[in-house]
């Protein structure tokens, strides 16, 4: 019997049987959609981490106090002074600008109003290699740092909160943990990063965060800084003014050949692999969990499939009389069994497609897109056939086994 005769089989018998037909395909629908749709969210988480460290700059790497690697009994520091070595272009002409800076958690208040924020101490530089700067206002000068200033730039949302009718706050006044600071501008709207969002923050002069709010000192007496972001001249030159870095605070921390940093050196590309890995991980967790609704649909088509073959035994018995193949009765039966798992895959292939694009409709305000890819989609197709043939290889099995005779006289 050819192909083309029992693929019209087949479909004949679906046809006759759709509400049977469409309750066995329905665990198919929605292990295939369930594949679809986390694997499309773990694309977009990709893709969404990775456009928000590129909107931070593709030459733009941080250095950290500590590692992994240091004994935690002796604590690590960074410091102004290191900073200070590192603007020194002959130790770093791969490094075009930096920003020490201190992060701290703290509140600030106006009249009637009070919210708590992060506040980033910067150096005046930090603007140029954030590439984010004021929407009202300006950012402080180099003058304004060194002499400590009282002046603060505040985050959209932070500004929202803090002057609720009021959107060029410029010229207010603002407390942070109780001290008095005059309002200069309001930063570009960023978005939520990562991290948590850009445009709950307030900026303030490195030197006025140092002295003013939070004297952090070492045992020796430095000033101490959370971060320093780096600038390198372009992205070709990430690798050469890390290594930079590295050797020149290594020299400053008077470490030893072969032990370890006591400093971290942060890249973007170690930030995107990092996230990408644990993505892939997630997506292959859910993408398995989403398969055992693959596998329950292939016992539903094994099952129905038995139903069938118990059914149609005369069918079988006479299509055998008349001289009807072991093997045309097998593959009939599978055809109907891979047919009936194709379909349902490719209905869910189109809800996963659904309900992809109803998520990146959902999250569009957050920039979030779910993505569906041409891989995804024939991976899924490919499990849906492939159980549809595990599944029906059985029935099939015992349909082409029957006797002829005994299948005749069946009732």
């Amino acid at each position: 019997m050819k192909v083309r005769e029992n693929l019209k089989l087949a479909l004949r018998a679906l046809v006759s049987n759709k509400m049977r037909s469409l309750l066995t395909m329905l665990g198919i629908i929605i292990g295939v959609g369930a594949v679809i749709t986390l694997m499309s969210l773990g694309e977009g988480v990709q893709r969404y981490i990775t456009e928000q460290f590129q909107a931070i700059g593709s030459n733009i790497f941080f250095v950290m106090p500590g590692s992994m690697e240091v004994d935690l009994d002796r604590p690590a520091y960074l410091t102004l002074k290191d900073a200070e070595a590192l603007r020194d272009s002959s130790k770093t002409p791969h490094v075009l600008r930096l920003s020490p800076a201190v992060r701290r958690t703290a509140t600030l208040t106006t009249p009637g109003e009070e919210r708590r924020v992060e506040v980033r101490a910067v150096a005046p530089d930090y603007a140029d290699i954030r590439s984010w700067y004021p929407s009202v206002g300006r950012f402080f000068t180099e003058a304004e740092n060194s002499s400590g200033a009282r002046v603060v730039l505040l985050g959209t949302i932070a500004a929202q909160g803090l002057f609720p009718n009021n959107p060029h706050p410029v010229g207010q006044r603002v407390r942070i943990d109780g001290i008095p600071f005059t309002v200069i501008g309001v930063m570009e709207e960023r978005g939520g990063t990562s991290f948590g969002s850009e445009d709950d923050v307030a900026i303030i002069p490195l030197q006025t965060g140092l002295t003013r709010l939070w004297e952090m000192r070492t045992p020796s007496g430095e000033l101490r800084l959370s971060i320093i972001y780096v600038q390198a001249v372009d992205e070709q030159s990430m690798g050469l003014a890390s290594q930079e870095v590295s050797i020149a605070l290594r020299q400053r921390h008077h470490l030893a050949p072969g032990a370890p940093d006591d400093f971290t050196i942060i890249t973007q590309s170690d930030l995107i692999g990092t996230f990408e890995q644990i993505t892939d991980v997630l997506t292959i967790f859910l993408g398995a969990i989403a398969g055992i609704s693959l596998l329950v649909g292939g016992i539903g088509i094994m099952n129905i499939m038995l139903v069938s073959v118990t059914e149609r035994t005369r069918e079988i018995g006479l299509r055998k009389a008349v001289g009807a193949r072991r093997r045309d009765i097998l593959w009939q039966f599978l055809i109907e069994a891979m047919l009936l798992s194709l379909t349902g895959g490719v209905i869910g292939v189109l809800f996963g497609w659904s309900a992809s694009a109803l998520i990146s409709l959902a999250m569009q305000g957050q920039g979030f897109h779910a993505v569906v890819t041409l891989s995804s989609v024939m991976l899924a197709t490919f499990f849906a056939a492939a159980v549809g043939l595990f599944f029906g290889i059985y029935p099939a099995q015992r349909a082409a086994r029957l006797n002829p005779i005994e299948a005749l006289r069946y009732e």
